[in-house]
């Protein structure tokens, strides 16, 4: 969610890169929603071996045991993801964690083991919501809406309008301006998915996207605070125009998560997507 007039913007020629690279992950993501199954459960494992292989490169230098362990713990837990063994995925990525916070070097153990914990989120969020017979397609989709339009909002919000910063020391591009034009985008457009699909009721909808908007954006600084932490400007290079995974998938890790969350804990392991998105 970068924005705001600054010399450090992208000219054309990356913006072009970057509306490009969204496109083609747009019609990926979407692709694999629709597909359902196992190509939604390994786009998203796919994923989260990326974040936790980015992440890995930030705190700890892309230490090979380190990288070897954690992913190991991913491929479990998908393994066990994908037999609905939900308990036994997360006791594979808790078992990672200690892997990886145990493995030779003392230095950032803590940092360079939550790196599985939040790829885990990556992998088992958007799975655990699909899954729901009834609202899985629909929530996945209000949840892309909505972390994609508080990206874009946020972005050309913020140049147009500029104004205080939000977060001056861990982003200083980011402004407040374009997160309110974020969080205002999302609610449209989450209403949007929920008005085309219907059986989800607006002004609740309307409430979890920004909820779910704001968490986006604590994402998004959540990532600029790591990459700050460790002097690093962006994940790797692996997306033209927006730097890594983890510069994409942000926002979508936090507002996921907290999807998640509420869900299971209102509708259960069995309809999480009904659990967060009817009220």
């Amino acid at each position: 969610m970068t924005d705001g007039p600054d010399s450090s913007q992208p000219a054309s020629g990356e913006l072009g890169k970057r509306l490009v690279s969204a496109i083609v992950m747009a019609a990926l993501a979407v692709a694999a929603v629709a597909a359902g199954g196992w190509p939604f459960l390994l786009f998203w494992a796919a994923a989260a071996i990326g974040v936790f292989w980015e992440w890995s490169a930030i705190t700890a230098g892309g230490a090979a045991v380190l990288r070897a362990s954690g992913i190991v713990a991913l491929a479990a837990s998908a393994v066990a993801t994908s037999l609905s063994l939900f308990y036994v995925a997360s006791a594979a990525l808790a078992a990672g964690f200690a892997a990886v916070a145990g493995a030779d070097g003392a230095r950032h153990r803590i940092w360079r083991a939550s790196g599985v914990a939040y790829a885990g989120v990556v992998l088992l969020a958007p799975v655990l919501l699909r899954r729901d017979p009834d609202f899985g397609i629909v929530a996945i989709l209000f949840l892309f809406a909505v972390v994609w339009s508080t990206d874009i909002l946020a972005y050309f919000v913020g140049r147009a309008i500029g104004g205080p910063r939000l977060a001056p020391p861990i982003s200083p591009n980011k402004t407040w301006s374009g997160a309110c034009g974020g969080a205002l985008g999302a609610v449209v457009a989450g209403v949007a998915v929920v008005s085309i699909a219907g059986g989800v009721a607006l002004l609740p909808a309307a409430a979890v996207a920004l909820g779910l908007s704001v968490a986006s954006q604590g994402g998004d600084l959540f990532e600029s605070a790591v990459k700050r932490r460790f002097g690093v400007k962006d994940a790797s290079h692996v997306i033209p125009g927006h730097g890594g995974l983890m510069d994409r998938l942000d926002g979508f890790i936090a507002a996921s998560a907290v999807a998640a969350l509420v869900g299971v804990m209102r509708g259960g392991l069995d309809a999480p997507a009904r659990g967060f998105l009817l009220w």
